[in-house]
């Protein structure tokens, strides 16, 4: 008998699963012997020039705790559809590992007593579930009472009974078990006997509700991903009484004396090789209650095969199989919608097909495409060099930051998910009285974010690409009544929206450029000169954003800004914002235009 946890695989796995293996290949007996066969993880195939991972052949308490894949053995079957396989980047059979596990089979009505008292003697393997459901041996409670009475010899009366309740042979003995049979047996007799009345008939129509969405409800656990993993028992069969009711209990249920609905604890790898009287103290006393009880069905222990499958692993650690031995595992990306953006080192570079298909497969359907920079940033509009590895060549996608949609093109416009906490951060030093200026405003995450908490935003953008997409966004999110939206150098808009009207206004002025947002400072010197009374202005606050990578990043940035105002007597409100290279802070400074400089002639 198998018993089986599995996930419909996807299309892409359709070549390394082949369902034909679970349900008509033979299980060898258990014996300790085969763990001294098992074979190691051999090179990739198409891969022969890294190095192949060595493992070991026993669940050797040498190694960390838990599922690895230096532990267990490959399976010696091949898939029929892995050498038609469309990418042959990454053969996923060699992942396979197979386990050799005890279980306890347990009555499943005292399964969940028996799972909380033996916590720390079960497998508890991370994505992995200590209780295993035996294929085929539920079914409904007025069943269960028949069947078991006929197993403890009390007479073939019961089982003649409940054979004729299920096939409806005989009135007298009880309302009719299957509601199917019954029902067809109306539809066959109907021209004969006429009108008759359908008992329970919307019961019988509709289906059965499976029991809750992650619990041991059925025989497979969904995912998105794919099969996981595979629990089969070893044990011996028998016929007699098996052979009789294989019919009414499935054909799943074969070779085993039924006597009642049960499920697996599946125990630590450590009891893996030993017998029940090597067991400890708390398994034993689960037989010796379960004896003393008269429970039905009998605690037994069997002997299971635990299989995992590519799907199974995680990034990491199937990149630390695949990559060389001591060349640094990334495992860290940036997320923009459904793009993944790596930043790959040059050592990295002679395997980016193989990380970006990996990083594709353990993160889909979330990531459908993998893109790695090819260069710094360096041109004027910010944009980045990218290249696609893995997935579609799309690079428009939708973020959703803050509750707001924003469209992207990483190809044309610059995007960086990782300053969502500093944006939120600006956010809240706005009130619903602020005008806001945002001078290099990209496709918006300032300026539309803003635009929902104050009275009004002008935003301006040098790239004419990052413009329509920031108009784009205005209207998707339904705030284009209040952001004003202009396509200039930044000195140009400066100058050109402090010299209208609106320049009594604007109360908070943003300049998120790191690169060179400090240069443009000398643009607000005498911006105010043609104005005679200052008491009649409020004054702005200005954020401007920098790199530094001196030892005192604050002192240094406050120096490069007060040299662009020539204008030292005035306070700046200094914020790390996060480190973007070793020794290379990206900062925020903030301040209050000073009167000199916004009056002097």
């Amino acid at each position: 008998m198998k018993v089986m946890l599995l996930r419909p695989p996807p299309q892409s796995l359709s070549s390394f699963i082949s369902p034909h293996r679970f349900f008509f290949s033979p299980l060898k007996p258990f014996s300790l012997s085969t763990l001294s066969h098992l074979s190691p993880l051999s090179p990739l195939s198409t891969l022969s020039h890294l190095s192949p991972l060595s493992t070991s052949a026993t669940l050797s308490s040498s190694l960390p705790y838990g599922p690895s894949l230096h532990k267990g053995s490959k399976p010696h079957f091949i898939p029929p559809q892995q050498s038609q396989d469309s990418d042959p980047l990454i053969n996923e059979h060699n992942f396979t590992r197979e386990f050799n596990i005890s279980a306890l089979r347990v009555p499943s009505d005292h399964c969940f007593a028996f799972e909380s008292r033996l916590r720390g003697h079960l497998l508890n393997w991370p994505r992995i579930r200590n209780i295993a459901r035996v294929v085929g041996d539920d079914v409904d409670d007025d069943i269960k009472e028949f069947i078991v009475s006929k197993n403890e010899n009390e007479g073939e009366g019961s089982l003649v009974s409940l054979n004729r309740r299920v096939y409806g042979k005989c009135e007298g003995d009880g309302e009719r078990l299957s509601g199917v049979l019954y029902r067809d047996e109306l539809v066959r007799t109907f021209d004969a006997k006429g009108y008759v009345n359908f008992r329970n008939l919307a019961k019988l129509s509709r289906p059965k509700k499976r029991k809750g969405k992650g619990g041991v409800g059925g025989n497979e656990v969904r995912g998105r991903k794919g099969s996981v993993y595979v629990v089969e028992v070893e044990e011996e069969g028998s016929g007699g009484e098996c052979d009789e009711m294989s019919g009414l209990l499935g054909d799943d249920f074969t070779g085993r004396k039924w006597r009642g609905s049960t499920r697996l604890l599946l125990l630590d790898e450590r009891y893996s090789d030993k017998e029940l009287d090597e067991m400890p103290v708390a398994i034993k006393a689960v037989f010796i209650e379960g004896g003393s009880e008269g429970m039905t069905p009998p605690v037994e222990l069997v002997r299971c095969k635990l299989t995992l499958f590519y799907t199974y692993w995680q990034m990491n650690e199937i990149l630390e199989a695949l990559l060389p031995e001591g060349l640094i595992v990334p495992s860290a990306f940036e997320t923009v919608g459904h793009i993944a953006h790596l930043n790959l080192r040059d050592e990295h570079q002679a395997y980016k097909k193989l990380i970006a298909k990996v990083v594709l497969d353990k993160n889909k359907p979330k990531i459908q495409t993998v893109v790695n920079k090819t260069d710094a940033i360096h041109n004027d509009y910010r944009t980045m060099q990218l290249e696609v590895l893995a997935g579609n060549h799309s690079l428009v996608t939708t973020v959703v930051e803050n509750g707001l949609r924003f469209q992207v093109d990483l190809g044309t416009v610059y995007w960086n998910s990782r300053l969502a906490t500093e944006r939120q951060r600006l956010l809240n030093c706005f009130t619903q009285d602020d005008i806001v200026c945002d001078v290099f405003a990209g496709v918006g995450p300032i300026a539309i974010a803003a635009a929902k908490r104050v009275r009004y935003v002008y935003a301006n953008d040098l790239n004419p690409d990052a413009v329509d997409f920031l108009q784009k966004n205005c209207v998707i999110n339904k705030l284009e009544r209040k952001i004003e939206v202009f396509n200039m150098d930044g000195r140009r808009f400066i100058d050109s929206l402090f010299a209208s009207s609106k320049v009594k206004c604007i109360t908070q002025v943003v300049m998120n450029l790191p690169n060179d947002a400090a240069e443009y400072l000398d643009a607000f010197r005498g911006l105010y000169g043609n104005y005679t009374n200052a008491k009649t202005f409020t004054l702005p606050k200005i954020h401007v954003y920098g790199f530094s990578k001196a030892q005192d990043p604050e002192f240094e940035f406050q120096e490069r800004i007060r040299i662009a105002l020539s204008e030292v007597a005035f306070e700046i409100q200094m914020h790390r914002v996060r480190l973007v290279a070793p020794g290379k802070w990206m900062m925020c400074a903030s301040f209050i235009l000073p009167e000199r400089v916004a009056f002097i002639k």
